[in-house]
């Protein structure tokens, strides 16, 4: 497909696919900073992430489900790889490529960058000659993941490595507790956005310092008029009785301008004569304190944070907005290519930026979508173009066929229910919607729901539905299929009872089944008011600086 320019008719983009095909489609230079947190489950056994290809005794072959590490070496990543040193990567990245495996060998690591490679050259590609990327990482990655950096983007156009501070106190066994990540900052070129943020001083430091007083309530701090070294011209001459030069030093302003500054009652005169004047910095003109390379006041979100959404990686949207306002005007474009649960697309949004958010699994898709409704309100949904998820019958059928758990979430998400995040031990239950019985959050009903995307179905299905409902103890259950049901499935459903809600005497089908035709044609079960699923983000408020709570 060719290239185009993602961002064209002003609205978002959150795309549902491999961010490598939707990179190749992005226009050339049409984005202004990138942040990607790429997966590594460095948290493994780190014998197991560098242990060579064929060797078991460590559990490389772990079964890897969503949210997880999905890049590992198989035969696959042998072909990408041999493509990619053969003349399908940059010279200098076939290089450094082919440098990583002479030194790591084929596991894992190898293949994370392997797979990397082609991603963070589509990147560079994408970005605006004033544009930034900065990619977030740990320990374990980030020396190997700078020398590719540097291999694509230049290591003159190398800008920072921060270190986010984003826990306390850690230990750990028989080293240095790990309490950081690494963030690598890379300009486009030499002259990237830069805002040149600013961080706001301690109260302790300013009652410290800025505690003078004239008499009309502006507090100042009595600054040092002079600098190290001697100087010919106005700057190096006596002024009011007072030589620099008697002591290797020179005025930090000319002479003429001191004048203006006297005059202006900027320069402090200690009493009697006897001290050197002084420069008055007032607190109110103050432009904050310069950002570091050390973030430490940003602490990684606790499990019962407002932000909290469950996604095991989730970064606070502090730590986005930060990056974002360093390094982007208003109205420029952010994208993220492994968005996750939308940490970097809420805060762009928050922060008057277009955006670009992709993620190869639809349960996050799935979370951002319901994440902007909850924060911005539905209407947000008119600005954003959601790509590669099912729009007719066909592209249902397509999705299934291409991977039947992503179908399962995509049904399930269709009724508001949260679907799983594992494959594994669902006994046919592939998500779950939620509704109060007694008005509060503290008393629950639940709705269990099965998807059934294949050309077989039956009878049996709604059968096997009811007793799981019965089994479960939940009080309502939706069957989800791709055909049409059978005439024996819609007399099972009839004969599978009725629930009577206990708070206001309501009655629902015990067991119902649509379509997905049906889904996408706006049709929906008839089910109790169902609470939004996941954990809820903090919901907007654009009249106030302060957010309120869902």
């Amino acid at each position: 497909m060719a290239n185009k320019d993602s961002t064209g008719d002003g609205k978002n983009r959150l795309y549902y696919g491999d961010n490598l095909d939707v990179l190749r489609r992005l226009k050339s230079a049409s984005v202004d900073l990138v942040y990607l947190d790429p997966p590594f489950n460095s948290a493994r056994n780190y014998n197991v992430i560098f242990a060579r290809h064929g060797d078991t005794r460590n559990g490389a072959g772990a079964q890897i489900q969503a949210f997880e590490d999905t890049w590992t070496w198989t035969q696959a990543t042998e072909e990408e790889y041999s493509e990619y040193v053969a003349g399908g990567a940059p010279l200098r990245v076939a290089e450094a490529l082919r440098a990583y495996r002479t030194l790591l060998g084929e596991n894992d690591a190898l293949a994370y960058l392997v797979n990397m490679a082609p991603r963070l050259v589509e990147l560079h590609r994408v970005l605006k000659p004033t544009g930034s990327l900065y990619l977030h990482c740990d320990p374990t990655m980030s020396h190997y993941l700078k020398t590719l950096l540097d291999a694509i983007f230049d290591a003159r156009n190398f800008r920072n490595e921060i270190i986010w501070k984003r826990t306390q106190a850690h230990s750990s066994a028989k080293k240095f507790g790990p309490i950081h990540d690494v963030i690598l900052y890379y300009g486009k070129t030499a002259s990237p956005v830069w805002t040149n943020p600013r961080l706001p001083y301690t109260q302790e430091y300013l009652d410290k310092y800025y505690k003078f007083d004239d008499g009309d309530g502006r507090l100042y701090w009595r600054a040092d008029l002079g600098a190290a070294g001697v100087r010919k011209g106005s700057s190096g001459m006596p002024w009011r009785g007072f030589d620099p030069a008697s002591k290797g030093m020179h005025w930090k302003y000319t002479i003429e301008r001191l004048d203006e500054l006297d005059a202006e009652n900027r320069i402090y005169w200690p009493k009697g004569g006897s001290g050197w004047p002084q420069y008055k910095r007032y607190r109110d003109e103050l432009q904050g304190l310069a950002v570091s390379d050390i973030w430490d006041d940003i602490d990684k979100l606790n499990p019962r944070s407002a932000e909290r959404l469950g996604y095991p990686t989730q970064k606070p949207v502090a730590l986005l907005e930060r990056i974002i306002a360093a390094s982007t005007q208003p109205g420029d474009v952010v994208l993220d290519p492994f968005c996750g649960c939308g940490t970097t697309v809420d805060a762009a949004e928050k922060l008057g930026r277009k955006w670009i958010g992709i993620d190869i699994t639809y349960i996050a898709v799935d979370l951002i979508i319901k994440r902007l409704i909850h924060t911005y309100g539905v209407e947000i949904m008119q600005a954003i173009d959601v790509d590669g998820i099912p729009r007719d019958v066909e592209g249902a059928q397509a999705l299934f066929e291409r991977n039947p758990f992503d179908f399962e979430r995509w049904a399930v998400s269709q009724i508001n229910a949260q679907p799983n995040e594992k494959q594994v031990g669902d006994k046919g239950i592939d998500g779950v919607a939620r509704f109060t019985l007694d008005g509060t959050l503290k008393n629950l009903g639940r709705v269990l729901v099965s998807v059934k995307g294949g050309k077989t179905i039956n009878p049996s299905m709604v059968r096997d539905l009811a007793g799981t409902i019965e089994q479960h103890k939940a009080e309502l259950g939706v069957l989800i299929t791709q055909q049409p049901p059978t005439a024996g499935m819609i007399d099972a459903v009839n004969k599978s009872g009725i629930y009577t809600h206990p708070a206001n005497g309501d009655t629902f089908p015990k067991v119902q089944i649509i379509t997905t035709a049906q889904l996408l044609d706006g049709q929906r079960p008839k089910l109790p008011l169902i609470l939004p699923p996941y954990v809820q983000a903090q919901k907007a408020d654009l009249t106030s600086e302060q957010p309120t709570l869902w």
